[in-house]
């Protein structure tokens, strides 16, 4: 009797349901928290932010009364992380090599388990690029998580990293429900976002011909006007001018969708 080619591991794809469930129920559950929120006309941001973090959190019953002996945890999400010790959460952290999130549930959950490391949160950002995290967030971004990516990348960026930020700054405004993220953005976060686009025009403006080459993918002066000679370079130079000016009314159409002033130029 010939031996199966493959065995189907049960186990493994009844976790991977289970996670698909839980994942969906805590969207459903958070989406309806949200319109729950704007129906009831909630005055600041924290008041909404507060209703869609305890979406999970169920009322008493009846039954229940004080002082008795409690068999049920009020929170089982916070109860489930055991203690808050130093020993525990470094068994919880998520390294770095292990961040390979295929969807936003599992983006959320790697991006939580890092903890508060911004530099190594921001390395993952640029790893990951603007494609991949457009495919992540096709559905939407998370509830808070934009502004914690804003911080992210405002704190760690570096001048030589500008291209990749943009790239991801473009691949997030592409995501569903984009404005209503940012409506929804802190002081702190929104302040982080001026900065970050601020320190992006700065680059911009240093070396302009990194921004052509960005913006259209096109050979730089340098490379073109090897061949030619005398007005050759001056038209690429000229093209160059242009490509950077494009490339500038892009970053300025971005600070528009994020709702950043456009200084003048």
């Amino acid at each position: 009797m010939e031996e199966p080619e493959f065995v189907i591991n049960f186990a493994a794809l009844e976790k991977e349901l289970q996670s698909a469930v839980e994942a969906d129920k805590k969207y459903s559950r958070e989406n309806d928290a949200k319109f729950r929120a704007l129906h009831q006309k909630v005055a600041t941001y924290e008041e909404f932010r507060d209703i869609v973090l305890a979406s999970h959190l169920k009322p008493l019953d009846r039954k229940d009364r004080a002082g008795a002996p409690r068999k049920q945890p009020w929170n089982t999400i916070a109860s489930s992380e055991k203690c808050r010790d130093p020993h525990t959460l470094e068994g919880m952290q998520a390294q770095p090599s292990d961040f390979h999130p295929r969807t936003a549930s599992e983006f959320s959950r790697d991006w939580r388990r890092m903890g508060s490391v911004h530099t190594e949160k921001y390395q993952l950002l640029l790893g990951l690029g603007g494609e991949a995290l457009g495919g992540i967030f096709s559905a939407e971004v998370g509830f808070g998580l934009l502004g914690e990516l804003l911080l992210v990348l405002s704190q760690g960026f570096r001048p030589v990293d500008w291209p990749e930020v943009v790239g991801v700054l473009d691949s997030l405004s592409r995501t569903p429900r984009f404005g209503l993220n940012v409506s929804l953005l802190s002081k702190r976060e929104m302040v982080a976002c001026e900065e970050l686009f601020q320190n992006i025009q700065k680059e911009m403006d240093v070396k302009p011909h990194s921004a052509a080459s960005w913006c259209d993918e096109k050979p730089s002066p340098s490379d073109i006007g090897a061949g030619n000679e005398g007005g050759g370079a001056v038209a690429v130079s000229v093209e160059a001018q242009e490509e950077n000016s494009s490339c500038h009314e892009k970053v300025r159409h971005l600070m528009q969708i994020y709702g950043v002033s456009s200084r003048g130029t």
